[in-house]
């Protein structure tokens, strides 16, 4: 590449790293994990970068990257090595509400990694489904499927303690 291109290359994860992370984050429930899905998807951009970056929409097309990277893990995952028992804590975030946060984090783990993905895209990125088909590389109508067979299964799993909305509606 040549310094023009390193130059936008940098600018451009320079400033979408945070955003990025916070994406992997809320898809992997794990600080260190995030920071490889990130790690990873950017290493991959670099390459790809003099044709990536003519792209019209690059922030969909790296959100793209880093979902495929997350559901590739997912499929690849059984080799992996844990140096821990468990993953640590993430730290708290001061304006979510702290005691429902573990519990749902734990039900979102335990969903298919592609109904987890369109969970955390639609609801926790506030993307709407036509961006989550983007990024998925599906029909708009294949999102709607997978969200609301992945909200059935959280609520399964949540055993319906998921709280009514305030609005009377149950959606």
């Amino acid at each position: 590449m040549d310094d023009r291109a390193d130059a936008a290359y940098l600018d451009y994860v320079h400033g979408r790293t945070p955003a990025l992370r916070r994406v992997a984050y809320l898809l992997s429930g794990d600080e260190h994990q995030a920071d490889d899905l990130v790690q990873e998807t950017i290493t991959k951009l670099y390459a790809r970068w003099p044709r990536i970056s003519q792209v019209q929409n690059v922030d969909a097309y790296v959100h793209s990257m880093l979902v495929r990277v997350f559901l590739d893990e997912k499929r690849r995952g059984w080799w992996k090595v844990r140096l821990f028992g468990a993953a640590p804590e993430p730290p708290p975030d001061a304006g979510a509400a702290l005691e429902n946060r573990p519990v749902v984090r734990a039900a979102l783990g335990r969903l298919p990694p592609r109904q987890q993905a369109v969970l955390v895209l639609r609801f926790l990125c506030d993307l709407p489904v036509a961006d989550v088909a983007e990024i998925l590389d599906c029909s708009a109508g294949t999102v709607k499927s997978q969200t609301s067979h992945g909200l059935s299964t959280l609520r399964k799993i949540l055993g319906e303690r998921v709280p009514a909305r305030s609005d009377g509606s149950n959606r």
